[in-house]
């Protein structure tokens, strides 16, 4: 499992900065995960001549069709993108039984 995102993972919290990669990845830490972190720096909004520069967006443009992260690719290749439908994915496939935490049938 790889969690491509921007400069780092980490994150305020809500209401003083939820910061969208660190929330993507603090879900994955609270369901069980520890996936491999790949900074990918750049800016999502900036110009291709400029994320081009940088391997992590580079390889995130080639698997999600545009720069802008967090996005997961899961052992099998699936690729989820973007912080909410990370968490989402998360909350409902904990790695392990973790209290308070949705179980898949």
């Amino acid at each position: 499992m790889k969690l491509y995102v921007c400069y780092g993972t980490w994150t305020v919290g809500k209401p003083v900065h939820a910061h969208a990669c660190g929330e993507a990845h603090q879900a994955l830490i609270t369901a069980g995960y520890t996936p491999e972190v790949v900074r990918s720096y750049g800016l999502g909004p900036l110009p291709a001549a400029i994320n081009d520069a940088f391997a992590g967006r580079r390889e995130v443009k080639k698997l999600t069709g545009h720069y802008w992260v967090p996005a997961l690719v899961l052992d099998d290749g699936a690729v989820i993108s973007g912080s909410q439908p990370i968490i989402d994915w998360a909350h409902g496939h904990p790695a392990v039984s973790v209290p308070g935490a949705a179980t898949v049938a």
